[in-house]
Formats: C-alpha cells, sequence, structure tokens
C-alpha cells in the first residue's frame, strides 16, 4: 500500500469504522455499496421500506402519566358491583410484582357509560368527542408492559429499552427510511406546558445510531427551535458564508474522523437549520388555518388551545411529509401542583382536568385528518406507559398497572370499529394472555404499516445486530384492516 496507512485504504475503500456503522443504514443492515455511497453524503436520503407500507406518517399521542383505561375506554360492570370490597384473590392470581401503594379496595369513579357507534364500543362521560370516532378507531384492551415506574416504563415505550442508550421508535424510523422532506427533520417532538417531560431528550434520542437520527423538540410559538432565526446584525449573504467555512472546517476534521457520527450530526443540523429559518416557521404557523379549523382543535378556548395547537401542528408536519410526530401530553393544576396523568389521589379532578385538555383536539384531528383524506395514510396512536389498578389509593386514585390496560391505533390501515383482547372483569389482567400486546408488539405493528420488517431492521453496535423490539415482537395481525 506504499505511503498509504492501513487506516486511510480502509476508509476510502468503506469499510472502516464509518463503513462499518453505515452499513447498518440498509434496512435489512448490509455493508455499504457503491450504489449507496450517497448516503455518505446524506444519511437523511429517502430510503425504500421492506415492502410497500400503507402509512406514511405516524402520530404518537403519549398520555404522559398513565391515564386509568378504566375511567376512559373499559367498563367493567363487575367493578361496579364490587366496589368498596377486597380483591377476590382469584384475580391477583400470577401477579409478582406488587405496586408502589399494597393492594387497597376495589374503586370506582364518578363515571357515566354509554356504547357508541356501531361497533358500540364503551366510552365514559370523560371523552365524549372522542366517542364520535368509536367506529374509526382499534382499541387494543390487551396491553401490557415490565415495570411499574414512570421513568422505565416510559423508556420501554418509547425505545422498547429499560435503561437508557436505546434508539427511540422515531429514531429506527426515520434511520430506515430517512426524511421526505429535506427542509423540515423527519422526526419531530411536541409537547405542552412550561418544561420538557420528565426524562426528557432520552425519550427521543437516536441512542447508539448515528445522532442525525434523533428527535427535534418544537417549542410552543411561532419560533419552534432556540436560536433558528437569523439574528438583526447578520445578513443572509453573511451567514451563508459563514455557514460554508464551519462547515468546511467541520468536512475537514470529519475525514479524520469519519465514525464520530456526533460530528456528522452537528455538520447536518447546521445545513437543515439554514433551510428551516424559513421552512419551520411555516410548518407551525396557523394564521392561514380557517376559523372553523382552529374551533375543530379547540384553538379558540384557554383549556384546549395548547394540546389543541400541537395536534394541528402535527397535522401540518404530517401534509409535509414528517414521518413521526411524537406529541406529549403535559401536566395540569391539582391544588396548586403540576400534575401528569399520575393520579394516585384526586382521580376525578386529575383526569377531569386532562381528558378535557385532550379529547376535544384529539377527536378534532382524527376529523380532520379523515376530512383531508389523510387518515388512510396517517397512523394515529394513542398511548401510555402503562394503565391503572382497579383498586383505590387514598381512597380517591388508583396506582399502577402493567397488567392489562387500554391504547387505541385510528388509521393506518388498521381495523377500524375493532377491539383487540379484553382485561378480566374488574379490569386488572389480561383475560386471555395469548391476546396480550406487549411494547414490542406494539413498535413491530407500527413499524410493518411503514413497510418494515421489524426482524430484518438491522443495525451493527458493538458486535451485536440491534433491531428495534430487542430481540422480542410481532405483529398483531388482528389489528391490520
Amino acid at each position: 500500500m506504499n505511503n498509504q496507512s492501513r487506516r486511510d485504504f480502509l476508509r476510502t475503500t468503506g469499510y472502516g469504522l464509518g463503513g462499518l456503522a453505515l452499513g447498518g443504514l440498509l434496512p435489512g443492515g448490509s455493508f455499504l455499496s457503491s450504489a449507496m455511497a450517497s448516503e455518505l453524503a446524506d444519511p437523511l436520503a429517502p430510503k425504500a421500506p421492506h415492502f410497500p407500507g400503507k402509512v406514511k406518517s405516524v402520530i404518537w399521542l403519549h398520555q404522559n402519566g398513565a391515564p386509568s383505561t378504566l375511567d376512559l375506554f373499559d367498563y367493567k360492570p363487575e367493578l361496579v358491583k364490587l366496589a368498596g370490597q377486597d380483591v377476590p384473590a382469584s384475580f391477583l392470581k400470577g401477579i409478582k410484582t406488587s405496586t408502589q401503594g399494597g393492594v387497597g379496595k376495589l374503586f370506582v369513579s364518578n363515571r357515566t357509560w354509554k356504547q357508541h357507534g356501531q361497533s358500540g364500543a364503551w366510552f365514559s362521560d370523560l371523552v365524549p368527542n372522542l366517542a364520535q370516532h368509536a367506529d374509526n378507531i382499534a382499541f387494543i384492551k390487551s396491553s401490557v408492559t415490565i415495570g411499574a415506574t414512570h421513568d422505565i416504563s416510559i423508556l420501554k415505550l418509547n425505545s422498547g429499552g429499560l435503561n437508557p442508550g436505546r434508539p427511540t421508535l422515531g429514531a429506527w424510523i426515520q434511520y430506515a427510511l430517512g426524511s421526505a422532506n429535506p427542509d423540515l427533520p423527519g422526526y419531530v417532538v411536541l409537547y405542552n406546558g412550561k418544561k420538557e417531560p420528565a426524562g426528557g431528550a432520552v425519550n427521543w434520542s437516536a441512542g447508539f445510531l448515528p445522532a442525525v437520527y434523533q428527535g427535534t423538540a418544537f417549542r410552543a410559538g411561532k419560533s419552534p427551535i432556540l436560536y433558528l432565526e437569523r439574528p438583526e446584525l447578520i445578513a443572509a449573504a453573511q451567514q451563508t458564508d459563514n455557514l460554508k467555512l464551519l462547515k468546511q472546517l467541520n468536512e475537514l476534521k470529519g475525514q479524520a474522523y469519519p465514525e464520530d457520527s456526533e460530528l456528522q450530526a452537528r455538520i447536518r443540523a447546521y445545513e437543515l437549520a439554514e433551510r428551516m429559518q424559513t421552512s419551520a416557521p411555516e410548518a407551525v404557523d396557523l394564521s392561514k388555518e380557517s376559523d372553523a379549523t382552529k374551533a375543530l382543535y379547540g384553538i379558540n378556548d384557554d383549556v384546549t388551545k395548547e394540546y389543541g395547537t400541537n395536534l394541528l401542528r402535527a397535522r401540518r408536519l404530517v401534509e409535509r411529509g414528517v414521518r413521526f410526530i411524537q406529541v406529549v401530553s403535559g401536566p395540569v393544576d391539582v391544588d396548586g401542583d403540576e400534575r401528569t396523568w399520575d393520579a394516585h389521589t384526586k382521580l376525578e379532578e386529575n383526569h377531569g382536568k386532562h381528558a378535557r385538555i385532550v379529547d376535544k383536539p384529539i377527536a378534532g384531528l382524527l376529523t380532520d385528518l379523515k376530512a383531508l383524506g389523510l387518515l388512510d395514510s396517517t397512523l394515529v396512536v394513542w398511548t401510555s406507559e402503562f394503565g391503572r389498578t382497579s383498586w383505590g389509593e387514598s381512597g380517591t386514585g388508583r396506582d399502577h398497572n402493567p397488567w392489562g390496560y387500554t391504547q387505541w391505533m385510528a388509521g393506518g390501515g388498521v381495523k377500524a370499529g375493532y377491539t383487540h383482547g379484553a382485561t378480566d372483569e374488574i379490569g386488572l389482567q389480561v383475560a386471555d394472555k395469548t391476546t396480550a400486546v406487549d411494547t414490542y408488539d406494539l413498535h413491530a405493528t407500527v413499524l410493518n404499516q411503514m413497510g418494515l420488517d421489524h426482524l430484518k431492521l438491522i443495525y451493527k453496535y458493538q458486535g451485536r445486530s440491534e433491531r428495534p423490539t430487542v430481540v422480542y415482537g410481532k405483529v398483531i395481525k388482528e389489528l391490520i384492516a
């Protein structure tokens, strides 16, 4: 090799450390070929799925803090009948992990229930607007997870891991498919409230994937990203020259360290940021939306304005090709304390406020997507880190429940007006374990709708072939239309 070092030879032939890492950019994990060499220049270039997908975008609605779906969607007459009594031992069979507050008396909140639509799905009076979409929703009433602490279960919900370090579902999707819009991030996070959700960016992290695939959090207001706007005293031409010089310096550094994904992500971020100075504000600008559309999302109501704004922005991002929009519900004030859905006490007050914030905007989102012809190509996922127990805690709330709870999907080729699985007669555990849907199964099903086989979506990391669902997961075929 004359004066050429072994490292230079490996790097220039595409099989150095950078080449090995970039081999994972291909869905299926094959090594970098000459046909795919362009990915070195643009890792966010659009890529083909494993098979034709039914979905172009996912809107991931995380109800932060874990609502009691026993008080929203899972009507249990037997629980009403047994309220105030000890939990019969037969319902506790197989539960090995105790919850934070121990097992208390069976608890029923003050709810009125009705069946809706041709499907006859049950909804409580907390979600009257969502009830109008009974025949658009596919319920998963046999959801299960591991762990019963928020930090761990939220990590698992978003990444499939119980510890920080794994890529989130949105990062896997962006890695596998690239970005459909070069002027916007392919993975956007929206949340209401004055501060980011507990755990922060770890819940939209790229983990061990190249950093370019992590989610981008958008703030409320006209400027969605901090420091995105050009300073007043800097002319556009001057900024462009500065960015060109910065790019040249970063690329020189990148040639010496091709395996440094953080540096490559920084280069892409500067380039994307310049384009987003125009595209990002336009994407979240609601001024051209009609008054009727704003009313549909509840933007004219102080209670629903912030969450409704996020969901209308989510619809606009879908229209602009953003693949994964993660919307996290924010806290409410309960007796001067900022609380998520985590109602260990005062469930009536907590859930009354949270349900009012999200019910109309989510129903408006489904109505709007359907009217615009976008619901078929957009998968809306209503999800939570776990559920809540059939027994009460402190007399007015519920504890954490990973053994059986409800989540749902709408649009995106899922079976509308369908209910998968069920909990037992008091809503504590999945009644038929063969119907249980773990986080890994939920992720596998979402990926399937985007044309991705979770078993073939591979990234080589520390000698292991990593995939989104770790070593678990199955597509829930019964949910697919």
